[in-house]
């Protein structure tokens, strides 16, 4: 009796879309680094303080002491403050600041965009109109208004840089929502008898994420950005460190001691541009026609 042999291909295992992400993601190089600087930013703000005891409001040596002198790796400031310590403290509150006023934009422009986009008609109408109406303000002077009216403390900061950044989101939410609620899949799933809000949070929603996550790394790093010049205007808690304040409290002496401003700059250019180069990778992993070719 002849055996019969079967050809037998090996099969690749079928890959979760977490590792299809994953492995989109790391073919982007600059992505990549960009991810590895920005955890060592983040390493940086959780561990620094611990590692590095020197409270940033301490005057510990002589006025304007130039980087490595004495010890102090970054040098001092006008008052004799070790700015590494400042660097160190402030990435957490600049850092927290971003995160915050990001999310607080995020959730009000994806719930603005996402029911101006699904219902239409009337509702979109007064939506769009009310997000017109904050997209003409001036940002920086409607946030400057608004920490004037209520006080420089960093909850007032991060309100006023998310209620003043949001229109961005809202508008790509409502675009993406336009697009996808007349797709086949979305007509299937109304078909079965979906109601609207799974229809929202389930089916469009996560079809609409990779603009959305792009747009939100970007607010991170405006954050950031928009604290620092309300910093640098004295508009931001005196008692509390970040990189705006650094810059801000230093700014008269620009051009005696340049480093006391150059170096917390040099740190939000760092940090904004990491976190750009790594929603941009996250935007290419996250689009399905890109993951297919």
């Amino acid at each position: 009796m002849e055996k019969v042999v079967i050809d037998e291909k090996p099969v690749e295992a079928a890959r979760g879309p977490i590792a299809e992400v994953a492995g989109m993601f790391v073919k982007s190089h600059a992505a990549v680094v960009a991810l590895v600087v920005l955890l060592l930013i983040v390493l940086a703000a959780i561990f620094g303080p611990a590692m590095y005891q020197i409270d940033p409001f301490e005057m510990v040596w002589a006025p304007f002491s130039p980087p490595g002198e004495e010890g102090f790796l970054l040098g001092t400031d006008y008052l004799g403050r070790d700015i590494m310590a400042g660097l160190l403290y402030g990435a957490r509150v600049s850092l927290a600041i971003g995160l915050a006023a990001a999310l607080m934009s995020v959730c009000i422009g994806i719930t603005i965009g996402a029911l101006a986009g699904y219902y239409r008609g009337w509702v979109e109408e007064v939506l769009m109109r009310f997000t017109e109406f904050f997209q003409v303000l001036p940002t920086l002077l409607f946030s400057m208004v608004i920490v004037a009216l209520f006080g420089a403390s960093l909850e007032v900061v991060t309100i006023a840089i998310g209620v003043v950044s949001w229109t961005a989101v809202a508008r790509i939410t409502r675009a993406e929502f336009l697009r996808i609620r007349e797709l086949e899949y979305v007509m299937a799933s109304r078909a079965s008898g979906a109601g609207n809000f799974k229809l929202m949070v389930a089916v469009i929603l996560p079809n609409a994420f990779p603009p959305i996550i792009v747009q939100a790394a970007l607010m991170v790093g405006s954050a950031i950005l928009f604290e620092a010049g309300l910093s640098f205007l004295g508009l931001s808690d005196p008692n509390v460190v970040s990189w705006g304040q650094i810059i801000g409290s230093n700014r008269p002496y620009i051009l005696d001691a340049s480093y006391t401003v150059t170096i917390p700059g040099v740190a939000i250019f760092v940090t904004v541009l990491a976190i750009s180069l790594v929603g941009d990778g996250l935007n290419d992993a996250l689009n399905p026609k890109l993951r297919q070719r």
